[in-house]
């Protein structure tokens, strides 16, 4: 029995192109970017063009581009470095209460420093209401930051209706496009996003790398301290090898995005489909017209997540109850339980699954028919 694997928004497998052209890297590029000699020149030359390739592909400046080790360091500069970095402009923070645990957290942690945090809700369908953000704001705020896709569910939210509301006022506008990117339109400007954070590995490029634009005019206060590396906000060698392999996994989205788009609908269209067809109960969470084409969060009433997921393994489909942070965790998740509250059972019997580069329709029916029968055992 062939496992089949539909945890994408976890982690992708690299991308072979991705893979040789860091292969490449680590045998000739060694030298240091921060280096005057020509290893450092040669080092630094491809240190830029990945930079470039970047700010093309979000339609921002190069300079407005920080490498860092991924998604979640992202997040955590952008949160924390723009809240202390504007604290003499005020103390109040809006997120909602569905955000990934590296904002999540980084809020928290600012909530102890002694800021202010408001949480937005969101409704059963997983968004934010405008009217909500409009009526939070404060003369004190001084970040917003709302995810633009959500990592479990999939839903997107109105992230340029979001930042045309915040344009005129002081606060700093920050999107978590991890799930995002290579899917969807990102055009900094057009969008009025002040902050954006992305990672390579969940666009089949490498763990440990990712990036965050940061608008020319923001302030932003640094978490490391040491060199003067991308323009002294991030201290630190850069590891280019795995920036090289981030840009390359970006060159490859920007080529290839309308056709991922319309194969990755197409696998997640015939695994529902395969479910029904199997004449199970199950029902998709989040708003049906608002999902990201890579996931879909679907209850199964009559089970549980743990033996789901356990049976599942046993069957050989890989997937997740929600955020791969809080894998082997029971407890339910947290944007479930904002969209639908406590008690819900759709809070302990959901299942995520997500889709990518690499796999193909059959693949899709054989994983509805293995659920399928999982379903119908667990829920007599």
């Amino acid at each position: 029995m062939k496992s089949i694997y539909m945890d994408y928004a976890a982690t992708t497998p690299v991308h072979e192109e991705v893979i040789s052209i860091m292969a490449q890297s680590y045998r000739n590029l060694f030298g240091n970017p921060s280096s005057i000699h020509s290893f450092g020149r040669e080092a630094r030359k491809h240190l830029d063009d990945a930079r470039r390739t970047i700010a093309q592909y979000i339609h921002a400046d190069e300079r407005e581009i920080i490498f860092t080790s991924g998604g979640t360091e992202a997040d955590n500069l952008a949160i924390i470095g723009t809240a202390l970095g504007n604290k003499d402009k005020g103390n109040h923070i809006i997120t909602t209460n569905q955000e990934h645990h590296a904002v999540f957290h980084a809020v928290e942690h600012l909530e102890r420093l002694g800021f202010k945090v408001t949480y937005l809700p969101v409704n059963d369908r997983g968004l934010i209401n405008l009217e909500d953000l409009e009526k939070a704001l404060t003369e004190e705020t001084i970040l917003v930051s709302i995810m633009y896709v959500n990592n479990e569910t999939g839903v997107i939210q109105p992230i340029k209706q979001i930042g045309n509301l915040l344009k005129d006022h002081q606060a700093v506008f920050h999107t978590d496009a991890v799930q995002a990117i290579g899917l969807l339109p990102v055009n900094v400007k057009e969008m009025n996003v002040d902050l954006l954070s992305a990672s390579a590995h969940k666009i089949n490029g490498p763990k440990g790398s990712g990036f965050l634009y940061v608008e020319e005019s923001v302030h932003l206060q640094p978490l490391l301290y040491g060199g003067e590396q991308e323009r002294k906000r991030r201290s630190g060698t850069e590891n280019v090898t795995q920036i090289i392999g981030l840009a390359k996994a970006i060159q490859l989205t920007m080529e290839k995005q309308e056709e991922n788009i319309k194969k990755y609908t197409q696998l997640k269209d015939t695994f529902v489909k395969s479910l029904e067809k199997g004449e199970i109960n199950f029902q998709i969470n989040g708003d049906i017209r608002k999902l990201i084409p890579t996931i879909i969060n679907i209850s199964f009433p009559d089970t549980e997540v743990e033996k789901m997921l356990t049976n599942m393994d046993l069957e050989g489909v890989a997937a997740s109850s929600g955020s791969a942070c809080t894998a082997g965790s029971v407890e339910p998740s947290h944007v479930l339980l904002a969209m639908y509250g406590e008690n819900d059972p759709r809070t302990t019997n959901s299942i995520r699954f997500s889709f990518g580069y690499g796999q193909t329709e059959e693949m899709m029916v054989e994983a509805a028919q293995r659920i399928v029968k999982i379903v119908k055992r667990l829920s007599k």
